[in-house]
């Protein structure tokens, strides 16, 4: 079986099983956004052959190797955390960003876009998603619940992002449904208050049908698609 074989039945088995948890819960099938990270590009290529448009990173310098390498040909994601200091780097290359958990942030990112639309390295404005933290640890990152509302406010009023919705990963000792339907509520809360629906992130590999069933807009799954990490 060649590369591009494994990646496609790992595509098929993915989102066969979206598609089957779905239905099971009654909601509608959410975006399905490939993770890629520690596989090479040429894997992520492959995927381009195969018809995937969009796909996620978690590390910085790496994304922005692959995006260089396969400028055109697919959209990158940015999931993991972003330092403040590599938020113009990220501001270049990133179709969106999930991950955004700060004031300090939000505002590095505006001013990084801005920038880059002078240069003439991009175009349009960025699409943001809030990370929240469910159990309010900072060294996870993730906005705090209680300052969710004021985070919301900033990103409202910056002229360079556009906030589309919040994301989560729940802690490891958590119950991820719970996790998942109380920041569903959030974001629908969210959406209330800023006259346009947001959009949910969450739900991975391991805690799919959990997330699938509390109404995820956006699934993150690396290791169903693409396997085990190469080894180094």
């Amino acid at each position: 079986m060649t590369r591009k074989d494994e990646l496609r039945a790992g595509l098929d088995k993915t989102r066969a099983e979206i598609q089957r948890l779905a239905a099971e819960a009654g909601v509608e099938v959410p975006e399905l956004l490939p993770v890629t990270k520690f596989h090479p590009a040429e894997d992520v290529a492959l995927l381009a052959e195969l018809g995937v448009t969009d796909v996620a990173e978690n590390r910085e310098q790496e994304a922005r190797a692959k995006a260089e390498a396969l400028a055109g040909q697919l959209r990158f994601h940015m999931i993991g955390q972003v330092q403040t200091k590599k938020a113009n780097h990220v501001a270049r290359w990133a179709a969106s960003v999930h991950s955004v958990d700060s004031v300090k942030l939000a505002t590095a990112l505006n001013r990084g876009v801005q920038m880059a639309q002078e240069r003439g390295e991009r175009e349009a404005d960025l699409p943001v998603f809030i990370q929240v933290s469910a159990d309010g640890d900072a060294a996870r990152g993730g906005c705090p619940m209680d300052k969710l509302d004021e985070l919301v406010g900033v990103i409202e009023g910056l002229e360079h992002l556009e906030l589309r919705g919040l994301m989560v990963v729940p802690p490891l000792d958590a119950d991820a449904g719970e996790v998942f339907r109380a920041v569903r509520g959030r974001a629908d809360e969210v959406g209330e208050g800023v006259g346009r629906r947001m959009a949910l992130s969450a739900g991975m590999s391991a805690d799919l049908p959990e997330a699938i069933a509390a109404g995820t807009d956006i699934v993150r799954v690396g290791t169903g698609i693409m396997g085990p990490r190469p080894v180094v």
